[in-house]
């Protein structure tokens, strides 16, 4: 089960999930980020420090919402992901789509 805690900082949308995004958590993670986003900033930061594991089915509701808000004309990215989520998002590839940052304030600048 995923907790999913957000904030809006200086216009983008800080979502911060804790613990995993996984098959029985994906659905009601993406129904709630998606409502964030239709409602608020669009540029939205993952800040995945309390992330202990994502799945594929994890992975498929970032690229949702990435998508959500690029067609919104903003964008996403991801920040301060411990080494397990880190590997998974470099074997995957969407370090280098989404990029991964430190800090959120440095992912945040990175959408400005």
């Amino acid at each position: 089960m995923t907790n999913l805690n957000h904030e809006i900082i200086d216009g983008s949308l800080i979502l911060k999930p804790s613990r995993r995004i996984d098959s029985s958590s994906a659905k009601a993670f993406e129904d709630e980020a998606s409502a964030l986003v239709d409602a608020g900033p669009k540029k939205v930061v993952i800040d995945a420090s309390d992330l202990d594991y994502i799945s594929s089915a994890g992975l498929r509701v970032i690229l949702t919402t990435a998508k959500k808000a690029k067609a919104a004309g903003g964008g996403l990215t991801i920040a301060c992901a411990r080494a397990n989520v880190k590997e998974v998002l470099a074997v995957s590839g969407f370090d280098s789509i989404f990029g991964l940052h430190d800090s959120v304030d440095a992912a945040r600048a990175s959408l400005a």
